[in-house]
């Protein structure tokens, strides 16, 4: 059970108290500082995974903690975006993502009960929408207010915040797209044809 991979899940998991906590601060920084807790933890899912392949220490304790610890850092992180920035259209969003999450693991759920669990397995939509969604989410919570030195030049702080609504709202489309077709993989089932 304490494999690195798995050492990585929980130490995403130990990250959310201190996202939230860093947010809350009255300090200056607490925008960045969450922003950069959130991108340890995207960059700790992907290392994990990695690890796992790479070590070959998968384990099934593992499957079923990556995800649960996933679910949870995105749903911290949607909820304060949704209190922070109080606009219908990122609440929309937000209900709409974590409402996937839910279906998705229900469909997951009962498509395993029928021995159809690799029917709806990660797919490549799924993963585009998580790197869309964990890139928007960085950009949202970070919310700079001043333009972002780069080694070259300066990244005005309108550009960035466009690409971040941008991204949150790709990952939107993909998150309804992929529901939907996770749903019609799994409606044979869900009528008892299959």
């Amino acid at each position: 059970m304490w494999t690195i991979p798995n050492q990585i899940t929980f130490f995403r998991i130990l990250l959310i108290p201190f996202f939230i906590f860093v947010f809350y601060l009255p300090v200056s920084w607490h925008h960045f500082g969450a922003a950069f807790i959130f991108w340890l933890a995207s960059i700790s899912d992907a290392l994990d995974g990695y690890l796992a392949r790479k070590l070959k220490q998968s384990t099934a304790f593992g499957a079923f903690i990556d995800p649960v610890a996933d679910k949870l850092m995105v749903a911290a992180a949607l909820i304060i975006i949704v209190q922070d920035y109080q606009s219908i259209w990122i609440t929309v969003a937000a209900f709409l993502m974590i409402g996937r999450e839910i279906f998705i693991s229900a469909i997951r759920e009962f498509m395993s009960s029928h021995g159809q669990r690799e029917a709806v397995a990660v797919s490549n939509l799924g993963k585009l929408k998580t790197a869309a969604q964990m890139l928007s989410l960085i950009g949202l919570i970070w919310r700079p207010d001043y333009d972002i030195p780069l080694i070259i030049f300066d990244f005005p702080q309108i550009w960035f915040m466009n690409l971040a609504y941008g991204l949150y709202f790709i990952a939107t489309i993909l998150t309804v797209w992929s529901m939907v077709q996770y749903y019609m993989i799994a409606w044979p089932v869900l009528k008892g044809k299959n």
